[in-house]
């Protein structure tokens, strides 16, 4: 019976039941990684366990961190491996001990100590135990004596090895034992990338996978800007939800096919670390129970998408090529240089990127996908990986050569030129939805869509889920994957973009569609109000190649107005739209390329690892120019839509009710929003650059890029005498 740790005792059977529930049987895993912590902490856990003396010791460390498991790693690594171990809960003790100490009526006699006799004894969660209990605690780590409960309980001596852990600081402990400190998953961010692969090589084989996934370079680098409050429990119950998501996932598309098609690789989206929601949001749709079906509602947005805006495009694009090519007659020309452009940037700060749930562009991608699969073309799976690193460099790039094309080809007064733009971003959506699943096109390659997600960061309001629901209560994952109706939950084909809600850390990668809200059956999605630009954070993720967008929104501007930038060269072509092609060209991208181009030459006085973060900063101010580079179209010709749409029909159409803001009118509207947007920009500047002189640096910059803007897009008529302004 010594062997084993219960010598001496009558009553063998009886310990071993009285041992059973306590039993530490093996240890779960050893110390992973290779960071210098996890060096010191595995150096640590040697040297404990090579201690000659097997000297009490005392295990610190936040919750989740696995202290029980270093404890069983130091006694199984130990010349006393073959003793028994046993765990007990001090927050379970009450103030006599008696489960651990025995009763007064015994004497102590059949106690958890005299059962395990020269074995291990782990103390967990040291600082929950009562204040009363803890000197009784105190001395049997010190000095192995205790004393059983009652007046006739005499002092007895446990001849094995003694092991606490706590969250907090003992003093009074940590003076008699070897106290080892382990640190938090968050200042071990190095290792997070090793501790995943562990974890999903212990979990993957028992979930279907006759050999662990990988996971992407991409993912470890988002997991690492988590701060993992749960620490290691929290990070194994993010792979357990990966790799069931996945699997479930994969089982849906290939039912009866549970290995072969189970993914070589994760899909970034799996991963989702359920991080606390901001402060200051208000869930519309618990103030307003009954607008959350109405807004869920399929047939609301069927109706929307395929038996409205499908036939309005058609129309609209009919309009374009047969009427007027002039945006003086031409009311499609109206619609969308003097309505779509200055009401979709003002929608911005208010609904963020809704426009993307019922555009025409992937409408027609939609219904191209439901043709191929009726006739049975299969699109393929998104390709797995970072698809942004690659992606987002040809969606600044395709943006680019759009605005390029409205300058020298004046789209702006050439109808059937515009109803080109409008075909070929359609051809690129119908393209996209014919090669992969779902709105591949929309999330990483659509131009518009693209600007689209990055302005809807300043958005007052966002969509996401509430992880502890998701995560709690959650097994089929029908908000992200798509599937049948499971209680309240609708059937449905799944996020467009591929996002479950719990996941999204801002708003790019949500256009508002609902489709979770209609397929969550625990009602864990919420449709919130929040702060403006709550997305833009100093710990943010910035997304590959999104800054590259930003220098080419700015660089629109330049374009537009690139007389007043570089119409003093001597090579200037007198206008963009007429004259050699190549000249103009050249001037174009000169002026296209000069907000990248300053970028580029302050890279060097921005600090390292922050260079990206001052663009964030002016994204409402480069909102603001955009606004007041499109409100003199907006303001000065949206009210003539009637008698411009109406012109080629009717002989007096020029007496239908129109109006027209006053230049001074469009002028102050302008003035006003630069000026928000400079302010805007200021305060978002402090919360990312929180050093003072990078602040004060930073408001002088702005200021001149805000007066330098105003001055860019000023309207020409003001510069002119007041005599000589158009009527109207």
């Amino acid at each position: 019976m010594a062997e084993h740790g219960t010598h001496g005792d009558p009553d063998r059977q009886a310990c071993l039941l009285q041992l059973a529930p306590h039993l530490v049987g093996r240890t779960r895993r050893g110390v992973v990684g290779s960071s210098r912590y996890a060096e010191r902490l595995r150096e640590a856990v040697r040297q404990a366990a090579a201690d000659p003396g097997a000297g009490p010791v005392l295990i610190c460390g936040e919750p989740g961190l696995g202290k029980d498991n270093l404890a069983a790693l130091i006694h199984y690594g130990s010349p006393q491996r073959r003793r028994l171990m046993a765990r007990i809960d001090a927050a379970t003790l009450g103030d006599d001990g008696a489960a651990l100490f025995g009763s007064a009526s015994s004497g102590g006699d059949g106690s958890l100590l005299d059962c395990l006799g020269d074995g291990a004894l782990l103390i967990d969660n040291l600082d929950r135990a009562d204040p009363r209990l803890r000197p009784r605690l105190l001395e049997l780590l010190r000095e192995g004596r205790w004393r059983a409960p009652g007046p006739a309980g005499r002092e007895r001596r446990f001849c094995g090895r003694v092991f606490a852990t706590t969250e907090s600081a003992l003093a009074e402990f940590d003076r008699c034992a070897t106290v080892i400190r382990v640190p938090p998953l968050r200042v071990r961010r190095q290792d997070l990338g090793e501790w995943l692969r562990y974890g999903i090589r212990q979990r993957a084989r028992g979930l279907g996978w006759r050999l662990p996934p990988q996971v992407s370079e991409a993912v470890v680098k988002r997991l690492q800007s988590h701060d993992f409050p749960g620490n290691v429990t929290e990070l194994e119950g993010v792979i357990e939800r990966a790799l069931r998501q996945a699997a479930a996932d994969s089982s849906s598309e290939r039912p009866g096919a549970p290995f072969a098609s189970l993914p070589a690789t994760l899909p970034d989206e799996v991963f989702w670390t359920g991080a606390r929601p901001g402060r200051a949001r208000f869930d519309l749709w618990r103030w307003k129970p009954r607008l959350r079906f109405a807004m869920r509602s399929p047939r609301l947005w069927n109706a929307l998408l395929f038996g409205l805006v499908s036939w309005v495009f058609v129309l609209v694009n009919l309009w374009l090529w047969l009427g007027p090519q002039d945006r003086a007659h031409n009311g499609a020309l109206n619609l969308f240089w003097a309505w779509w452009w200055p009401l979709i940037l003002l929608a911005y700060p208010l609904v963020g990127r809704l426009w993307c749930s019922f555009c025409p562009f992937m409408v027609w991608g939609e219904i191209s996908q439901r043709l191929a699969r009726a006739l049975g073309w299969r699109p393929r799976s998104w390709p797995r990986g970072d698809s942004d690193a690659w992606g987002a460099p040809l969606l600044a790039a395709g943006f680019a050569l759009i605005l390029l094309w409205e300058e020298v080809w004046d789209l702006e007064n050439t109808a059937w030129l515009s109803s080109c733009l409008l075909l070929l971003i359609t051809a690129g959506a119908v393209l996209g939805s014919l090669l992969f699943e779902k709105r591949f096109w929309c999330r990483y390659l659509c131009p518009v869509g693209g600007m689209n997600g990055l302005f809807a960061k300043l958005s007052i309001l966002e969509l996401r889920a509430q992880a502890g629901t998701c995560s709690g209560s959650c097994s089929t994952y029908g908000c992200f994957k798509g599937g049948p109706a499971v209680g309240e939950g609708l059937a449905t084909a799944g996020c467009p973009l591929g996002t479950h809600p719990a996941h999204l850390a801002d708003n790019r990668n949500c256009v508002l569609c609902l489709t979770c809200a209609a397929a969550c059956p625990h009602r864990s999605v919420q449709l919130r109000l929040r702060p403006p630009a709550a997305d833009l954070q100093r710990e943010m993720e910035a997304p590959a190649g999104e800054a590259g967008l930003i220098l080419v929104l700015a660089g629109g501007i330049g374009l537009h107005h690139w007389q007043r930038l570089l119409g003093w060269l001597p090579l200037a072509p007198g206008s963009l739209q007429a004259g050699p092609l190549l000249p103009r060209l050249a001037f174009g991208c000169l002026a296209l390329a000069l907000p990248a181009l300053l970028f580029l030459l302050s890279r060097p006085l921005l600090p390292a690892g922050q260079r990206r973060l001052p663009l964030y900063a002016l994204l409402p101010l480069l909102w603001a120019l955009l606004l007041a580079r499109h409100l003199p179209l907006g303001m000065a010709e949206a009210g003539r839509i009637l008698p411009v749409s109406l012109a080629p029909l009717l002989a007096g159409a020029a007496s239908l009710p129109a109006w027209s803001a006053d230049v001074h009118v469009i002028a102050f509207c302008q003035s006003a929003a630069v000026l928000l947007g400079l302010g805007w920009s200021a305060v978002l500047l402090r919360r990312l650059w929180p050093a003072p002189r990078l602040q004060l640096a930073g408001l002088g910059v702005f200021l001149l890029l805000a007066a330098g803007g105003r001055w860019l897009v000023a309207l020409p008529q003001l510069q002119q005498p007041l005599a000589v302004l158009p009527p109207g």
